[in-house]
């Protein structure tokens, strides 16, 4: 296996309250336990000797001299059974060919819990297949150590807090290999094992002993959640199979208990090789999982968009972030406002890109924008009252009445960078959203409110924006006041309604955009060399912003060019469908994965996009 595999090569499985990777060789190499935000179990991604791993693979066939050498390859392939969760990698080699089906049950959701599965399924489909099994834990991101006990069929590691059973199925005897287990089956066509991995707290019981119909139960059940789940969606477009998968991955990083979907599932992958810019997203920013509210409640999945207007709720029944703030920019999934950084100073990172972070500093930066989120996913239902009762009504009126003293201020901005506070344009774009929203959801809802307040801060921000944040020369609305930098996060204007999108200033950014900020239709976020950072390097085009340039050239009118963008964009996803957070020079994914922005930003886009199609063959 490859120590450090490229960072698409992998696929997702989970069970709404965490996940893990799966690369396309069968090694398992991300999992934490019992919540996304929790500490790793398997983080052989961010170092293959001290993180940990469960590979499962298939050996090269032995080869007599004088044979082909090719006759030794394994040729893996990886594919997830369609409109489900269940990932799928196949070995092909000379003398067979075999399969190793990997899924996490869905148990009863919405309940948390400390005991999470990973089931992986192991066949055969023609001739022999010899496969190997690897588990490697390393506790508490490989800082902890644990005991090994093995009994035949059974192995239990015993961490700080936390065990891992593993439980194998068929003719597969586990072997102890120092504080590690190993084991090899060779299997004929049409047989059958299995290894179940099972982390649950220390006092936590033993799951009872598996057999091959419990097995093949759990299969039908997770297989049949997905297709129902899935079936909920009405979306039926151009794009069906790569839009349902853009639902299933933000499912899948939704924290079912509190309805909170985090940013990504990784921490610390890198923007650039060997770079510094290596963040956690496995946290709840408003931002990302408001704009997530809007996707899902497009597609059909009302609940979802409501559950995380209950949290989003919780969080304003709180009275105020550790930072003075009504709201922070991002939580735990739990609410949990904390989220101290650190450096693992033991992990050398993906192919030695250090620092690996834990947690993340920018959670008391100051983002002024998270309120026009806020509210943007607060109004993304026809009545208030069906979601948000009159208290809550109070507390979001309250929020809109401290923002009319509070909206003018500078900030760290969307991207959240070290660089210091500006007046961004874009923070008060979306705290224009926030006025707007708020006072037609006052007036549709018949709730009390300062409307005559909120109407003069509302005028007052587009104003200022058509003046400050526009520039003469550039033609341009730029980054912040009193700039010449362009931005791509200004590509939400027409989405969010601020400005029409064949407006003459807009058509002219966009143009400008074109020109500086787009290479091949991928779309570079800022230019860190005119607008620094703080931070060394560089980085990949911000794939977020390219499918929100697709949504607005499809707005603009120019359907034949978004068409394009969209179709070249869709070949970087990887060979399951996921999206990372960047793209590199040579198409290469970058940063952590995969990532919720860009998947709902994918959806946007289609949607756009299937209507202006739409639109142009009705009127051709």
């Amino acid at each position: 296996m490859r120590a450090y595999p490229p960072v698409a090569e992998h696929g997702m499985i989970g069970d709404l309250q965490t996940c893990a990777l799966v690369s396309s060789e069968g090694v398992l190499n991300w999992f934490c336990s019992p919540r996304f935000d929790s500490p790793s179990i398997f983080a052989g991604l961010l170092d293959h000797d001290r993180g940990g791993y469960f590979a499962v693979t298939a050996d090269a066939p032995d080869v007599a001299e004088g044979e082909p050498a090719r006759n030794a390859e394994v040729v893996t392939r990886q594919l997830y059974l369609a409109d489900t969760a269940v990932l799928i990698t196949r070995f092909l080699t000379h003398e067979g060919v075999g399969e190793v089906i990997d899924f996490m049950p869905v148990h009863a959701p919405h309940a948390a819990t400390d005991r999470h599965q990973v089931v992986r399924v192991l066949r055969v489909v023609r001739g022999t297949v010899r496969f190997t099994l690897e588990c490697r834990p390393r506790f508490d991101y490989g800082r902890a150590p644990h005991d090994l006990t093995v009994d035949g069929a059974t192995a239990r590691f015993d961490g700080p807090g936390v065990t891992a059973h593993l439980q194998a199925l068929g003719p597969m005897a586990l072997e102890a290999d120092e504080r590690d287990v190993r084991a090899t089956v060779t299997l004929a066509e049409g047989e059958r094992a299995a290894a179940l991995l099972t982390v649950c707290d220390a006092d936590s019981a033993a799951p009872p002993a598996p057999t091959a119909d419990a097995v093949a139960e759990e299969f039908n059940a997770v297989r049949e959640f997905w297709h129902g789940w899935i079936g909920r969606c009405t979306y039926r477009g151009r794009w069906q199979e790569t839009v349902n998968r853009s639902a299933i991955t933000l499912k899948l990083m939704t924290y079912a208990p509190t309805g909170a979907p985090i940013a990504a599932a990784t921490m610390g992958l890198p923007e650039q090789v060997g770079g510094e810019r290596n963040w956690d997203y496995r946290y709840t920013w408003v931002r990302d999982a408001s704009l997530a509210v809007r996707a899902m409640r497009e597609l059909g999945f009302i609940e979802e968009a409501n559950a995380f207007r209950g949290w989003l709720i919780e969080r304003l029944r709180d009275g105020g972030a550790p930072n003075g703030e009504p709201l922070q920019i991002m939580y735990r999934v739990d609410g949990d406002p904390h989220l101290s950084e650190e450096v693992l100073d033991h992990l050398e990172g993906w192919q030695a890109s250090a620092p690996v972070r834990v947690g993340n500093g920018a959670a008391d930066q100051l983002q002024m924008d998270i309120y026009g989120e806020a509210v943007y996913a607060l109004a993304q239902t026809g009545q208030v009252s069906g979601v948000v009762g009159y208290d809550d009504w109070q507390r979001s009126a309250a929020l809109l009445d401290w923002l009319c003293d509070h909206w003018d201020r500078p900030d760290e901005g969307i991207w959240e960078t070290r660089g210091g506070q500006k007046d961004f344009t874009y923070s008060r774009l979306m705290c224009w959203v926030a006025f707007d929203r708020g006072i037609r959801q006052a007036s549709a809802n018949a709730r009390p409110a300062d409307l005559t307040r909120w109407t003069a801060a509302r005028d007052a921000i587009l104003e200022q924006i058509m003046t400050s944040g526009w520039s003469e020369e550039r033609g341009a609305f730029v980054q912040h006041y009193g700039s010449a930098v362009l931005d791509a996060s200004l590509l939400m204007m027409p989405l969010v309604g601020f400005i029409a999108p064949k407006d003459p200033r807009w058509l002219s950014t966009l143009d400008a955009m074109d020109r500086e900020l787009v290479s091949d239709s991928l779309v570079y976020r800022y230019d860190p060399a005119a607008s620094p950072d703080g931070l060394q390097g560089s980085e990949g085009t911000f794939s977020l912003c390219t499918f929100l340039y697709v949504y607005a050239l499809a707005r603009a009118g120019r359907v034949h060019q978004a068409r394009y963008a969209f179709d070249k964009m869709l070949t970087y996803a990887n060979h399951v469908g996921l999206f990372a957070e960047e793209v590199g020079l040579t198409g290469e994914q970058l940063g952590n994965f995969p990532q919720a922005f860009t998947h709902l930003a994918l959806i946007a886009a289609a949607l756009a996009l299937d209507t202006e199609l739409d639109r142009t063959a009705s009127t051709a």
